[in-house]
């Protein structure tokens, strides 16, 4: 019997008596629950039989017939459109003074980002701003997220910087002429005998244009196909809407589960190098070229470091002067007036607002060459439909935005679905952002994604719904209608300080490399391959190869699953322990019991194999020698009883400790772990079965789920095996036993 000691470690959960740290009660419980089970050992057949079990129709007429009955079209019109399903229950009283109050405060930090985000993009600042209106209406109606603020994002206009730096080889202002030019070339080109007039233009052309826009007019390939960077984002933007409904289509929703937190963590803060990295121009007001390809953020860095003694000094001092208040309103005074005032401090607008006027009042632009932010048109984008020949150019970066503006958008809409506790749909995310990239595409806009400070301030100044994005939509129309080209004047470098501080919560996200340096080596791994392959290589090319080493990381895990023997408790008759973990177990005599968790299958085959003959030494027992040991087997008293083991495998003879000599007569494999199984599984097993045949000995199966013993009845009619299969651990040992001592 066990003592009151392992009685009170081993008491059941539920008991009440416990301490405030979970640890035990100093008395035993008044009421000790117990259980007693007498029945015959059941086989895996017998109990198929009792249970009138039948295995899953997997034809295709079946699955089809299903599918059809399945199907409630009310419900499917109300789940593409979740908008009906939410907005009946929407309390004007109760919800939207809060939706108010959260649109109103997004609006003020859309301004500046959008603003900022646009810039950084590649296209005008107006342009971000047209991001906080089409695609957040497209999404209103069609997302399942209550709580995310959609539109521009950091990593996004990174990333679509990224295409238009390498496709886009005309200014959009220099779109029309160089139109015009392109057609007049082509004309002069096949004639040999009007080389004055090409002088003649070139002359011309260099009194218009600067030494880069000559260098573009004569490039044949500019002027055979002209790419303004406008079209390009356009197009960009409804490819990546056409891979989103794609993968909708495909039911790829789960794909964002293949980006590992540590990859999608050490990808956003090596992005945000890139972003501050081409902030760095505009911090010191000088122009450096802008680079292609791999490296390029070296070359950029080593181009900064040699313009910084032609450092515009009026605008190096104003944006520095912008990050320190930044920095003050968010570290200081934001904190402290959150306790006092439901709305935040609009720092970013006050930043935005008070350069401009400043601009304004100083003429910064004239007088100190303090590059501004260019015009802002009033009013909205007329739709136009993106240029479709564009489409194969972008194709393949259109698919790494995609993916990332989607883990992006899933990460936080699970987290404020979890916190609030309503659900986020994996594939209608996918279908919302499709439609809501291919209408941004049509009025001037870039890739969508979500921001992660709007959404924390959304969620915090009591939004409950996606009608706090319709405030804010619609306050930026308001904007765009009649305050918008007041920004014009507007110094970039304020915006380059918005930007710099804004990273600031991606930056300290490398933080986190200390939480997956205790998770485990690969995920460490992972982290710093990504990070560092994003920032000296390029964006593109560090993701794939991050995505890579995140997907080796995982196969990897899974090709080496958790395997032991177990072994009994004798004072709890049908528990079963692992060896290794539980000193005090005891093993089964002249049995071995091999748990395998994971999937059995052609990859997996070798390493269970490995891992089995390992455990059990099944390679060292030569076939004469089970059969050696069966001759000179104990007595049937010594059978019946079972024998203490140490964790090294030794047992004990007459009350001391021998090393076992490592003859069975029975290897149990327990399934309970296994979640599946294939025909090359099975012939593993069909294998391990002769093998033990030779040696004597004879192999039994215990606890799989009903998938796996469908595989190994179907591998049975295709002459593997045949296989004993029992329905629990409990009954196979005890079988074994009484094939044991019979």
């Amino acid at each position: 019997m066990p003592s009151d000691k392992e009685n009170q470690e081993t008491k059941p959960l539920n008991n009440n008596n416990t301490n405030g740290n979970g640890g035990s009660a100093p008395s035993k419980p008044k009421i000790q629950p117990k259980y007693s089970i007498h029945r015959d050992v059941l086989t895996h057949e017998v109990v198929i039989k009792q249970t009138g079990y039948a295995a899953r129709d997997k034809s295709i007429p079946s699955s089809l017939r299903n599918c059809w009955q399945s199907w409630n079209f009310f419900a499917l019109f109300t789940g593409v459109i979740p908008i009906l399903q939410w907005l009946p229950q929407y309390s004007p009283r109760r919800d939207l003074p809060g939706d108010i109050i959260a649109g109103f405060t997004v609006a003020i930090m859309n301004i500046p980002h959008g603003m900022a985000y646009g810039i950084l993009a590649g296209v005008s600042a107006g342009n971000g701003l047209y991001m906080a209106v089409f695609p957040v209406l497209a999404y209103m109606f069609l997302g399942t997220s209550k709580h995310i603020s959609i539109g521009t994002f950091a990593v996004a206009s990174m990333m679509t910087a990224k295409v238009v730096d390498t496709f886009a080889n005309v200014d959009d202002h220099h779109h029309g002429v160089l139109t015009t030019a392109a057609t007049t070339t082509s004309w002069l080109s096949n004639s040999s005998a009007l080389a004055d007039a090409i002088t003649s233009t070139t002359s011309s052309s260099l009194s218009v244009f600067n030494q880069t826009s000559t260098f573009q007019l004569f490039n044949s390939t500019t002027i055979a196909n002209p790419i303004t960077k406008l079209e390009l984002v356009t197009s960009l933007a409804l490819t990546v809407g056409i891979v989103n409904l794609l993968m909708a289509f495909l039911r790829l929703g789960t794909l964002s589960s293949l980006l590992s937190e540590p990859l999608v963590n050490g990808f956003t803060t090596a992005a945000a190098c890139h972003v501050v990295t081409a902030q760095l121009k505009d911090v010191l007001g000088i122009s450096v070229p802008r680079h292609k390809g791999a490296f390029k953020i070296i070359y950029s860095v080593i181009d900064v470091i040699k313009g910084v003694p032609e450092t515009n000094l009026v605008n190096f001092g104003f944006c520095m002067a912008v990050i320190l208040f930044m920095t003050i309103c968010n570290e200081c005074l934001k904190p402290r007036l959150s306790k006092r005032c439901r709305f935040p401090l609009p720092a970013e607008l006050i930043m935005v607002i008070g350069g401009t006027l400043i601009s304004k009042w100083l003429n910064l632009n004239v007088d100190y060459k303090v590059n501004p932010v260019g015009t802002i048109p009033s009013g909205l984008p007329d739709p136009v439909l993106p240029r479709l020949d564009l489409v194969p150019k972008v194709a393949v970066d259109s698919i790494a935005i995609a993916i990332v503006t989607y883990s992006i958008i899933m990460s936080m809409g699970l987290t404020f679905a979890k916190k609030h506790g309503y659900e986020v749909r994996p594939n209608q995310e996918l279908f919302a952002m499709g439609i809501g990239n291919m209408v941004g595409g049509c009025f001037s806009c870039i890739p969508m994604a979500c921001s992660l400070s709007r959404s924390v301030i959304q969620d915090q100044t009591g939004g409950v719904s996606q009608i706090a994005s319709l405030v804010s939509a619609s306050l930026v129309v308001v904007t765009l209608m009649w305050i918008g080209p007041f920004f014009s004047s507007l110094p970039r470098c304020v915006l380059a300080g918005v930007i710099i501080v804004a990273l600031k919560p991606m930056f300290m996200q490398a933080k986190e490399l200390k939480k997956f340096s205790k998770q485990g080596k690969l995920e460490m791994f992972t982290w710093i391959s990504t990070f560092l392959c994003v920032v000296i290589i390029d964006i593109d090319i560090g993701l794939l190869i991050g995505i890579c080493i995140s997907l080796l990381a995982l196969y990897i895990k899974g090709l080496k699953p958790y395997s032991c023997l177990l072994g009994y408790m004798p004072e709890a008759p049908g528990i079963y322990m692992d060896l290794n973990q539980h000193r005090n177990a005891l093993q089964v005599p002249e049995t071995r019991i091999f748990r395998y968790s994971g999937s059995l299958n052609f990859a997996t085959s070798l390493f269970f194999r490995r891992a089995l003959f390992e455990a059990v030494g099944l390679d060292k027992i030569p076939p004469t020698k089970v059969s050696s040991s069966n001759s000179n087997s104990p007595s049937k008293g010594s059978k019946t009883s079972y024998s203490p083991v140490s964790q090294n495998g030794g047992k004990a003879i007459n009350g001391q400790l021998v090393e076992s000599s490592g003859g069975f007569k029975v290897l149990i494999l327990d399934f309970s772990m296994l979640g599946h199984i294939d025909v090359a599984g099975c012939r593993t097993l069909t294998d391990v079965s002769k093998e033990l045949k030779v040696r004597g000995a004879r192999l039994l199966l215990a606890s799989p789920v009903d998938r796996v013993y469908d595989t190994l009845v179907h591998s049975m009619a295709l002459s593997e095996g045949p296989f004993e299969i029992f329905p629990t651990l409990h009954d196979c040992v005890e079988y074994a036993n009484a094939c044991r001592t019979a």
